[in-house]
């Protein structure tokens, strides 16, 4: 009886060595299939206001992402930003499913489908400061679903639509809404370096649903970069006056050898935005349900003009010096921030 016992239990312990070898190969197998990869962008820059006669140096961002895909069909990204102007935030955290060739589905946080400038991440933006498109006024993530669809219809078109809490980056446990909130883009890609690209959005950030509507055009070939874009922003029960923002400008790489100094671009830059409410409602300058909208930026336009030199090819390791002359409406308030000024910024993409 011991011997047969002794023997069970010795064929067992081999059984599970076998199956613990089998699985454990299996991992390593899974893991060799599963690539991982880690981006990072730091963006450091120092400001000087003319007017104040003060400066300031600044890391605008410092963030980590990883992404890979775990088969053909499966992805993910996730990415935070160590310091976002001081601040620690977590910006994307997905995943996506490709079924088919060129379908896409998104499942969690991320940046909403909308707009062309508030859609770059921090490398690819051509100023060390973005416009008041990508900043003030369609700069949005939110947590959500989205659907993709790529196809040729004798020109590449890329579609995007989704449903999201429309209330961008807040305390999610704690939000719920009964507003179905969307976001919807089209990307037309004509021959000769051009694009179309129009969307729509709806977001409820608190008791009123607020609509924007954007249009831009970008021509990029033989160096040369021209882009325009235009933003047209509505409150529901007329509770703020229509918002509108305009952002162009103009870039051309010019090589400059093989030394330390790859390309050196110039560029020129338009914008402008009416007054804006960021859609919350406030009280003796404090968010409070029974306050009202107000002006959360004052309406401006600004001229933007500067070189960026980069070490690399563009957008890599880039040293982008900017003036930037603003020009306020009678009564406007600038904020701290916002005013004439030189702008110094070293970005490294990693």
């Amino acid at each position: 009886m011991r011997k047969v016992m002794t023997s069970a239990l010795l064929c067992l312990a081999a059984a599970t060595a076998s199956a613990q070898q089998t699985t454990t190969a299996e991992k390593n197998d899974a893991d060799k299939a599963t690539p991982v990869n880690i981006h990072g962008t730091i963006r450091s820059k120092y400001e000087y206001q003319t007017s104040e006669g003060e400066g300031r140096f600044e890391v605008r961002n410092a963030r980590i992402s990883v992404d890979g895909s775990l088969s053909p069909v499966i992805s993910y990204k996730a990415e935070i930003d160590l310091c976002d102007e001081g601040k620690i935030k977590m910006l994307d955290a997905y995943t996506r499913l490709k079924p088919v060739r060129g379908l896409q589905f998104t499942i969690g946080q991320m940046r909403v489908p909308f707009t062309i400038d508030a859609h770059r991440s921090p490398h690819q933006q051509y100023f060390a400061n973005r416009s008041f498109i990508a900043k003030q006024v369609g700069n949005v993530r939110d947590v959500g679903a989205a659907l993709g669809y790529s196809f040729n219809a004798g020109i590449p078109v890329i579609l995007e639509a989704g449903m999201f809490n429309g209330s961008g980056l807040t305390n999610q446990k704690d939000f719920w809404t009964k507003s179905v909130n969307f976001s919807a883009k089209a990307q037309m890609f004509l021959p000769g370096g051009f694009n179309l690209t129009l969307s729509t959005q709806k977001i409820k950030p608190d008791h009123v649903n607020v609509m924007m509507y954007d249009a831009g055009a970008y021509w990029h070939a033989k160096g040369w970069h021209v882009e325009a874009e235009y933003l047209y922003k509505h409150y529901g029960k007329d509770a703020f006056k229509p918002v509108h923002a305009f952002d162009s400008f103009v870039s051309y790489d010019i090589p400059s050898g093989k030394g330390l100094v790859r390309y050196v671009t110039p560029l020129l830059r338009y914008d402008y935005m009416s007054d804006h409410s960021d859609g919350t409602r406030y009280l003796n300058g404090k968010a409070d349900k029974g306050g009202t909208l107000i002006v959360n930026d004052s309406q401006r336009s600004r001229l933007t003009g500067g070189v960026t030199l980069s070490l690399k090819k563009p957008f890599v390791s880039d040293i982008r010096f900017n003036y930037e002359k603003y020009f306020y409406k009678n009564g406007g308030i600038p904020r701290t921030s916002e005013k004439d000024k030189f702008v110094v910024e070293v970005m490294t993409r990693f």
